[in-house]
């Protein structure tokens, strides 16, 4: 191969269309006519005449329907230009088979698949849950990582790596010399960060026994057979414990067929924890039973019409409990189900999660709800009661909210109590404002859903204000003229933003 000079010339653009990707990876674009350059030979200008089969190579990798979501464009140039470089340098151009190699974005992928396992133990605990290469279909829906082809891919030789010339890319890289300058040992100075970091590194050549530290360093370099952890079994477990009640465990290790109960067992279970809760209404129990009951499904991927049916009975409860962290998880994993169209109630939960959207003050997700509704759904009696709860809190007509409050169908009237004392408060400080000097209590009783005056009366006094309650002409009255700004700081601290765990 002829010398090239200490840079790489290039034509001049006249018009202003956008350049081909071949020019901006190793200059592969087709060698230039003879009236542009004379009789100047191409290897004289630093260019080449590339093969046809590498030109299609790199359209196909820059092509639109080949391109892969995480994988920048500049990734995949960088990859290209080191593919090619090295089969130049190993005498290989022309006989690779160009149209069978992998694409430089699908060799990321891979590369990105095999160092994972090495990475994971050396990085910080707080990453260990988190993949950084897993694309997801859509970001509602849970889905676990398919490695299944990554020993075909780890195995296979690839046609780029099959000369013996490795010192084509390792002899361009410098590693850092970490050895003491002068001869000096570890001075006083060193951070925290060093320390725990230089730890961690040794806990991880530690673990990885058999493994050199230049290796365990090195993630881009291929694993091999001998150095690679044995592969997990694959596919889901099938239960074999025979009883109904088990209690919850966090999993810390791969689960036991042994301790996880098949589908038949749970079928079962499912009766018998919703016996003993028309029964004993324990709640610590019940919630504890059916953590174990939904652990059990999960590990054996058991997705089914009983699925649905066990996550909907379990939030009802956690509803009725007002647990608001169990409710949401079950809500979260309900949304997935019900996107495999497996049956149970989903426009009943619809309506569940707009009126905890109210209870929450979180408008961006509610925004998110209405927009995706379908005409289907609006039309539903729980979701256009939802929507008109929203709508009337939305307008300030607190008089049409709490008609609606007062005929909430399903177990919807749980999460409207978590927020009706925060709309209450509203409403008297409008009435407080508009109505003086004084409202009857009954008007108070009947415009803010309340059951009886004695009520009424009571959710005034809790406020601090049985100064402003006045009995007289056989009735009680409210003294609005006296309760300016009254109810203002107490409405403030209850439109806080609540705390709850676990958010949808």
């Amino acid at each position: 191969m002829p010398p090239t000079g200490a840079f790489t010339a290039v034509t001049a653009r006249k018009t202003f269309d956008k350049p081909v990707s071949v020019e901006r990876t190793h200059s592969l674009s087709t060698s230039p006519s003879p009236a542009a350059t004379g009789s100047t030979n191409a290897s004289d200008n630093g260019k080449r005449d590339w093969p046809p089969s590498v030109r299609s190579y790199v359209q196909r990798s820059f092509a639109d329907g080949n391109i892969l979501p995480g994988i920048d464009r500049s990734e995949m140039e960088i990859k290209l230009k080191q593919v090619i470089s090295q089969s130049v340098e190993a005498g290989t151009l022309v006989t690779i088979d160009w149209d069978k190699l992998p694409l430089p974005q699908i060799m990321i992928r891979d590369e990105r698949a095999r160092s994972h396992n090495l990475q994971f133990l050396s990085s910080p605990p707080a990453q260990h849950g988190r993949s950084t290469f897993t694309n997801e279909a859509t970001p509602n829906k849970r889905k676990s990582s398919d490695l299944e082809s990554l020993d075909d891919t780890t195995n296979r030789a690839l046609p780029w790596r099959q000369s013996d010339d490795r010192d084509s890319f390792e002899s361009r890289v410098s590693y850092p010399d970490k050895r003491p300058k002068n001869g000096a040992g570890p001075t006083n100075g060193s951070s925290k960060s060093t320390q725990i970091t230089e730890g961690r590194k040794k806990r991880f050549q530690t673990a990885t026994s058999g493994t050199s530290p230049v290796t365990s360093l090195r993630p881009w370099r291929p694993v091999s057979n001998h150095d690679a952890e044995p592969a997990e079994p694959k596919g889901p477990i099938v239960g074999r414990c025979q009883e109904l009640e088990k209690k919850y465990f966090r999993l810390t290790s791969a689960p036991n067929p042994d301790t996880v109960r098949p589908l038949h067992v749970l079928e079962k279970t499912l009766d018998l924890l919703k016996r003993k809760w028309r029964r004993e209404k324990k709640y610590p129990y019940i919630c504890d039973q059916f953590k174990s009951l939904r652990q059990d499904l999960t590990v054996q991927r058991i997705k089914t019409a009983f699925t649905v049916d066990a996550y909907e009975i379990h939030a009802r409860i956690a509803l009725e409990e007002g647990d608001l962290s169990e409710y949401n998880q079950c809500q979260t994993q309900l949304r997935a189900l019900y996107a495999q169209n497996l049956g149970g109630h989903p426009t009943e939960f619809l309506a569940y999660r707009i009126l905890y959207f109210l209870h929450t003050s979180n408008r961006t997700d509610m925004n998110d709800v209405l927009a995706n509704l379908t005409p289907t759904e609006k039309q539903d009696p729980a979701v256009k009661h939802a929507l008109d709860s929203r709508s009337a809190l939305a307008l300030g007509n607190y008089h049409r909210f709490f008609e609606l409050y007062l005929n909430t169908p399903n177990m919807g009237a749980y999460l409207t109590d978590m927020f009706v004392a925060r709309e209450r408060l509203s409403a008297l400080s409008a009435v407080c404002k508009v109505y003086k000097p004084d409202v009857k209590l009954r008007f108070i009783t009947e415009e803010l859903g309340f059951d009886a005056d004695e009520e009424s009366a009571r959710f005034i006094c809790d406020q601090g204000g049985p100064h402003l309650l006045d009995a007289r002409d056989g009735g009680v009255y409210l003294l609005t003229g006296k309760a300016p700004g009254f109810f203002e700081p107490a409405l403030k601290a209850a439109s806080s933003r609540p705390n709850t765990k676990a958010a949808v």
